[in-house]
This record gives C-alpha cells, sequence and structure tokens, in this order.
C-alpha cells in the first residue's frame, strides 16, 4: 500500500534500491543534492544535475520532460552523504513558477514497480524550483520525507541556501540550465489568483538565498497542536475563478508560526494522490453563459481535477477560501472605519474651539455618517459576494458524492457500497457569523493522519455549558457512530473493521444499530478485562505491521491478522483503562495511522484530569470535534474562527438504517 505523504510526514523505506517517479503538468528538470547531515552540500560535485548525471549511487535525466524515472542505490551512496534531496526546477522557456502549473507529484518506487511512498506538492506559487522530498539516514536506516521547500529566485537562491557560495550557486544553476535543455515556445499565462483575493498580489515565496518558502496557503507545516482552539486549514489544490468582490489585502509574507503546543489543531484539505500517468485531468464543466450585468453562473465540478469527485473537492476548498477572504475585506473594512472614526472624535476634542457650540456636534456627526457609509458600502459587497457563493452551494451540494455529502442529501438513498476508497470524507459543516446560513462542507482527508476526538464534555464552548449532561452525550456517541456507518459505507465491503470499547456500557443505546447490522469485528467490548483484550489485539496488529514494512517482507504477516484497516471507537474514556491500557491507547493514537488503525474517541477531557499533563500529547494529537456548535476552528489565510456543526441524519430519517443495510449486504456478498 502506497503511503501517501503530507508536507514534513516521513515513512520508513523497506527497500535499499528504490526508483524516484516524477510527474508534472510541465517539463522539469530533475536533480539530486547530496547533502550532509545538515542537509548542506560539500561542493558543486555533490549535485547530481543534467549537465554532471552521475554521482555515487545515482544518475539524474539528462532533459526536462513532464515524467521522468531514475533509480538510487542506497547502498552505494557514500557514507559521509545522510541526505539526498530531489531536486525539481522549472526550464527556461517554459512557465516561471509551479503555480502555474498542475501540482507536480513524486513517488519512491521498490525495482518491482510497487509505490512505497508519495506526495503531491501542492500549494505552490511563485516558486520556480522545489526540494521535493528527501532521502535521509536515520539510525542507520533510510526513510523519505515529503519536504515541499520551495524558491521563488529559483536553482541559485535553492543552492545556496544548501551551503553553496552565491557564486558557485549561480554557476552551478546555470551549468544544469544549459544542459537540461529550454522548453520550446512561448510560456503559458499565468494561472488565475485563487479564491476572492485575484488580482492581490501573492506574498514572496522566499528570500533570495536563505528562507524556504512557506507551507501552503503561507502557512508553515502544521505541527502537532493542542485540540482546545480554533484551526488554520491548508491550501486548494488548484486555482480557481474568484467570487466577484474587493481585493482584500494579501497574506503577510512571513506569516505567524504553525500552531504551538497549546494552539489549536490542523485540518488538512489536501487531497490524496490519484493515478495521473495515464491521462491529463479532466476539464470542467462550462458555466451557462451569464447576461450582461449578471454574476457568472455556478455550476458544479468548475475546479480542475482527474474526476469528477476531485473537481467537487477543490470546489469544496475553494468555496471556503473564498467566503475567508471576502468576509475578511468587510472586516478589514469595517475596523478601518471604526478607528477612522475614533481618530476623527478624538481630533474633534482635542480642538478647543470644537468642544464649544455646535461646530463638535456637527463634526462628531459628519465623522458617524462617514463611517457608517464606508461599512454599509463594505456590506454590500459582502452581501454580493454571499449571494454568489449561497448560488453555488446550491448547485454544489446535490452533486456530492455520499463521502462529501450530508445526512439529508437525496444521494444516500441510491447509495451502493463502491469499489474504491473516497478522497474525503465529510465530518460537518462550517460557518461565519457574518452569514450563518451560509455552510461550507468540512472534509477531511482520507486515510486520516490523524484520529478524532468527540468532546461530550460541558467546558467546551458556550453551547456545551448550556446543554444538559445526559443529552450532550447521548449526542456526542450518535455522531461517532454516524461517522463509522459513513466511513464503512463508502469503502469497499471488507475494507474496514470496527472495534467499540464502551467499558460501562453507557453508550449501549447508540450502538445499537451497529450491533444489529451485525458489521462489528466484535461485539463491544466491556469492563476493564474488555478494554484490555481489544487494545492488546490492536497493539499487535500495529507492532506486526511496523516490522513487516521495516523487513520488506508484508507476505510474511501471521495469517490470522486482520488485515483490513481498523477503527477504534472508544466511549468514556478514561473509564475503564488502567495505566498500561492509557499508554496502549496513546501508542495507537501516534502510531496507528501510519500503518491503518484510526482512532475515535468520544470522552470529556476534565473526567481525564487525574491524570495530569500525561496525556497532553493524546489530546493534541486528535482532532476535537463537538456534537454542538463550537467556534473552535480557524482558516490558514486570516485565521477567522469558524463554528463547526456536526452532520446529523434528520429526525425521523432511515438513512443509517438504510446504509447499514447495504454495508451488511455487502459483505455477505464476500463472505465477510
Amino acid at each position: 500500500m502506497t503511503a501517501e505523504l503530507v508536507r514534513g510526514q516521513n515513512h520508513p523505506l523497506s527497500r535499499h534500491r528504490v526508483e524516484i517517479r516524477v510527474s508534472a503538468g510541465t517539463p522539469v528538470l530533475a536533480g539530486a543534492a547530496l547533502g550532509d547531515d545538515g542537509g548542506r552540500l560539500a561542493d558543486p560535485g555533490s549535485l547530481a544535475h543534467p549537465g554532471e548525471p552521475r554521482v555515487p549511487g545515482l544518475e539524474v535525466p539528462v532533459a526536462a520532460a513532464a515524467r521522468h524515472a531514475f533509480e538510487v542505490d542506497l547502498d552505494a551512496v557514500p557514507a559521509v552523504v545522510h541526505r539526498i534531496g530531489i531536486v525539481l526546477a522549472l526550464p527556461q522557456g517554459g512557465p516561471t513558477r509551479f503555480g502555474a502549473v498542475a501540482a507536480p507529484y513524486v513517488a519512491v518506487a521498490a525495482p518491482d514497480g510497487a509505490e512505497l511512498a508519495g506526495y503531491t506538492l501542492t500549494g505552490l506559487d511563485a516558486e520556480s524550483a522545489v526540494i521535493a522530498v528527501e532521502l535521509y539516514r536515520r539510525q542507520g536506516a533510510w526513510k523519505v520525507r515529503a519536504v515541499g521547500q520551495g524558491y521563488a529566485d529559483g536553482l541559485p537562491a535553492l543552492l545556496a541556501d544548501h551551503g553553496l557560495s552565491v557564486r558557485d550557486a549561480a554557476d552551478l544553476a546555470a551549468r544544469a540550465h544549459a544542459a537540461g535543455g529550454a522548453v520550446p515556445g512561448p510560456a503559458p499565462a499565468t494561472a488565475v489568483p485563487t479564491g476572492a483575493a485575484a488580482g492581490a498580489a501573492p506574498p514572496a515565496a522566499g528570500s533570495p538565498y536563505s528562507t524556504p518558502s512557506a507551507a501552503p496557503g503561507g502557512a508553515p507545516a502544521p505541527a502537532p497542536a493542542s485540540s482546545d482552539t480554533p484551526t488554520p486549514l491548508a491550501t486548494p489544490v488548484v486555482p480557481r475563478t474568484p467570487v466577484p468582490g474587493p481585493v482584500p489585502p494579501p497574506p503577510p509574507a512571513d506569516p505567524a508560526p504553525g500552531p504551538d503546543p497549546e494552539g489549536p489543531p490542523t485540518i488538512s484539505y489536501a487531497h490524496p494522490r490519484r493515478d495521473r500517468t495515464t491521462e491529463p485531468p479532466q476539464p470542467a464543466p462550462q458555466a451557462p453563459p451569464a447576461q450582461p450585468g449578471e454574476a457568472p453562473r455556478p455550476v458544479a465540478g468548475d475546479a480542475t481535477g482527474w474526476s469528477m469527485d476531485e473537481r467537487l473537492y477543490n470546489q469544496v476548498w475553494g468555496m471556503f477560501e473564498d467566503l475567508a477572504r471576502s468576509v475578511s475585506a468587510y472586516r478589514s473594512a469595517a475596523d478601518f472605519a471604526e478607528s477612522r472614526l475614533e481618530r476623527e472624535l478624538d481630533a474633534a476634542l482635542a480642538d478647543p474651539r470644537s468642544r464649544l457650540g455646535g461646530s463638535g456636534d456637527g463634526a462628531r456627526e459628519s465623522a458617524r455618517a462617514r463611517r457608517d457609509e464606508l461599512v454599509s458600502q463594505a456590506r454590500a459587497v459582502l452581501d454580493r459576494d454571499l449571494a454568489q457563493l449561497k448560488a453555488e452551494v446550491e448547485v454544489v451540494e446535490p452533486a456530492l458524492p455520499a463521502a462529501f455529502a450530508g445526512w439529508a442529501n437525496p444521494v444516500w438513498h441510491a447509495h451502493r457500497i463502491p469499489a474504491e476508497a473516497p478522497l474525503a470524507l465529510r465530518l460537518g459543516d462550517l460557518h461565519l457569523p457574518e452569514c450563518p446560513e451560509l455552510r461550507i462542507p468540512m472534509l477531511v482527508r482520507f486515510p486520516m493522519e490523524r484520529g478524532l476526538w468527540i468532546d461530550n464534555g460541558r467546558t467546551g464552548s458556550e453551547a456545551a455549558m448550556m446543554a444538559d449532561t445526559a443529552p450532550l452525550r447521548r449526542a456526542a456517541m450518535d455522531m461517532a457512530v454516524a461517522h463509522a456507518v459513513r466511513l464503512l459505507a463508502v469503502h469497499p465491503a471488507g475494507r474496514f473493521s470496527v472495534h467499540v470499547i464502551d467499558a460501562a456500557g453507557a453508550g449501549a443505546s447508540s450502538l445499537a444499530p451497529l450491533v444489529r447490522a451485525g458489521v462489528l469485528a466484535a461485539p463491544p467490548a466491556a469492563g476493564s478485562a474488555g478494554v484490555t483484550e481489544t487494545l492488546a489485539r490492536l497493539t499487535r496488529r500495529v507492532d506486526l505491521v511496523q516490522m513487516a514494512v521495516r523487513a520488506g517482507a508484508p507476505e510474511d504477516l501471521p495469517p490470522d491478522l486482520d488485515t483490513a484497516e481498523q477503527l477504534l471507537v472508544v466511549h468514556d474514556f478514561p473509564h475503564g483503562f488502567d495505566d498500561r491500557a492509557v499508554t496502549q491507547l496513546r501508542y495507537l493514537a501516534d502510531e496507528g495511522p501510519a500503518v491503518g488503525v484510526h482512532l475515535l474517541m468520544v470522552a470529556d477531557r476534565d473526567e481525564a484530569s487525574a491524570y495530569g499533563p500525561l496525556l497532553d500529547p493524546l489530546w493534541r494529537s486528535l482532532m476535537r470535534l463537538s456534537p454542538v456548535p463550537d467556534d473552535h476552528l480557524a482558516d490558514p489565510w486570516v485565521g477567522h474562527a469558524w463554528t463547526f456543526e456536526a452532520s446529523f441524519p434528520p429526525p425521523g430519517s432511515r438513512v443509517l438504517d438504510q446504509a447499514l443495510e447495504r454495508i451488511a449486504e455487502a459483505r455477505r456478498g464476500r463472505g465477510i
């Protein structure tokens, strides 16, 4: 199974002879930088490039092309080399920035052709050279890391940043470009800017010779974060036509660091890779022509993608960015109007002549009128943007596949168990206070890189504090069951096994549909003995799969091992957990996602307070959700606090029961 990496993620390599595959939307030069433990190049000979393609252990292509494949023999790499950075650069005569072309994809494959790890370089903009991935030594073993570190000033800046002098870097880059050749013909037009920021100059991607570009969306790569406060989100996969509206100020060139240990968790909208080696992306459908003076008519799937699902996925992301930037422009205008009013009032009060007679009153009234006029103009522009987005939601929502759709979407009535895994799963909706009725689907990429924590405590938000304890806990468990049903329904039969720990049996009523349908791997585990047995079984699975991956022998797994993806639903943690069980749960949360074991925990953090800071890493490693409205998520561009609302089946609906019936039928058809 290919490990789909995101920026900053690493993966162990089970082979020492591997093939590097590059697929890009335009011809690129491919090279390899051999660095020391700090990634620095010893001399110009440490770079394999089209002019000098051979270095010990590998040989890179000698010309620019849209696809490359070359072998790396890690056993032949000199002992002084600790990192091998795979470098991509745009040749002369072609596009001048990666943001104008489809996102490149780099894979590390075994000699037999099986891909070990892959990385799609989304979020690039002004960069013309990038370190895509790096192979590196760690404690005697080799790993691959997704880097995505780009440079707006091209290959000279990249080389200088990795230890070469400015002169050597410029000379070496010139030789590489001269040997690799140029792309014939004129450079293609620049891509349309993304979202409501069309027309705004993008921030610099990096300083000339030292600072790498920011992570997708202008924010640094996400770090493990707390589950208590707002969440920055990632960037769109492809550009899209902006909603008409004002141009907000561009994001700062040096944004604040990513989430700190007490900051928000990170949601990634970057989509998993799709097979892009055999066909180009499908063109987006064309909207019907608008009448003179009318806004463009929205159409479902108007983003670029290799399938309709991917186009819809990218379109949802674009809608999210458009709303974030439009509201940002409105809030900036309103804040400016208020600050100008304060300055004008202060000036009026500071002038003794204004305080006497009616001139002061007139100045104050004029200042307030100017404030009201500016806010009114900004609101009119926002309302125009909101109307366009509402129209887009109205055509996109009915077109969403089941994995992306709300439970009230009619697509669920005709849904059948698919043959392929989905791009992403819908967890709920997001909205802003300026327009609470405009909901943007919140999608999370699959395979999930982090577990989920559904907070059933009463201290997380104002809505939770006002809720009664029993209904809140029931809603949290119903939410977990709905997520489990969706997960099973949108994956091929047998792809997932679901385990439940309900030590006190308090979630029995919510779990009843799963039990009746017979879709659980085993009855819900109860008591401390059930907790111990379930955690031991899943911990053993993680250990065995990790050892098999490291040894490069997945066929040697025990025959009794369930090789399907695993979902563990834990209710009312830490009830029934001793210290050993807590340690095992933390292990599953940290190591499980990489080998197909995913955690969905329903818990109140306050109830685990007896463990003190011991469990802080566990809470931070999970994506916190709430069964009641909670504004704990944030976007990556301006940091709005978005209100999350969970997705529940409509009252009285049988949609969950129908989905479970189809899941059970499909499992019986496969003898599961």
